[in-house]
């Protein structure tokens, strides 16, 4: 057996099945992405949507490809025939313009709402009270061709673990909240927390995380 397919076991048995295990497969080769589906994995993560469109074309059908990278709105024609979940609308026009590739594609898209939950000003994502203002927005009532599924977030890199705590329970909180408005339309599918990476994943389980992204722990450090 593969040292990736033995990640892959290793980590479904921790995490699932209280969660998803999005692999994240970014920079790898597709021979790596085919050991893990091999090995049973069916959600890979990719941050780049020329890469991810590149490695599908190649791939088995049945992957469920995950964006979870920043999202450039230019290039989210190339993504919408066949994502399965984008993990970082950040802002209102990005998710504006996925509506409109998905109803050029005929489809509904599912998305993540990215949070920002973290100090460091790198990040992206809405804060909440742009958040709660964009919910209650006649933008956000037009959207008839995305399906908001949940939210997204990450902690701030550090080796604090307090601090990464802190931030998963102000998302989970705010997920929570959200979930008891009537904001949302078919509020029965919202049902994803995206949170958690290599590093802070097991804090992210504890704190309610229902999808956790996991890179370098399985496919080694990055290219």
């Amino acid at each position: 057996m593969s040292k990736i397919a033995e990640n892959i076991i290793r980590f479904r048995e921790i995490i699932e099945p209280t969660a998803t295990l999005v692999a994240v497969s970014k920079t790898k080769p597709n021979s790596d992405l085919q050991e893990a589906y091999d090995a049973g994995q069916r959600h890979l993560g990719e941050n780049k949507i020329q890469e991810m469109t590149e490695k599908r074309e190649t791939l088995p059908k049945d992957i469920h490809w995950h964006m979870i990278g920043h999202t450039q709105r230019n290039k989210v024609k190339y993504m919408a025939p066949y994502v399965h979940l984008i993990h970082s609308v950040d802002s209102p026009r990005l998710a504006k313009e996925i509506n409109k590739q998905a109803k050029n594609n005929e489809r509904t898209i599912n998305c993540l709402l990215q949070i920002h939950i973290a100090e460091e000003e790198s990040k992206f994502g809405f804060d909440k009270q742009e958040l709660l203002d964009y919910l209650n927005s006649d933008a956000f009532k037009a959207l008839e061709n995305i399906q908001i599924k949940g939210l997204m977030g990450m902690a701030t890199f550090t080796d604090d673990k307090d601090q990464v705590r802190k931030e998963f329970k102000v998302l989970k909180a705010l997920y929570d909240e959200i979930k008891t408005t009537d904001l949302l339309k078919n509020k029965d599918k919202f049902t994803e927390l995206s949170m958690g990476m290599t590093g802070d994943y097991e804090i992210a389980l504890e704190e309610g995380s229902t999808m956790v992204r996991i890179g370098s722990a399985i496919f080694g450090s990055r290219d």
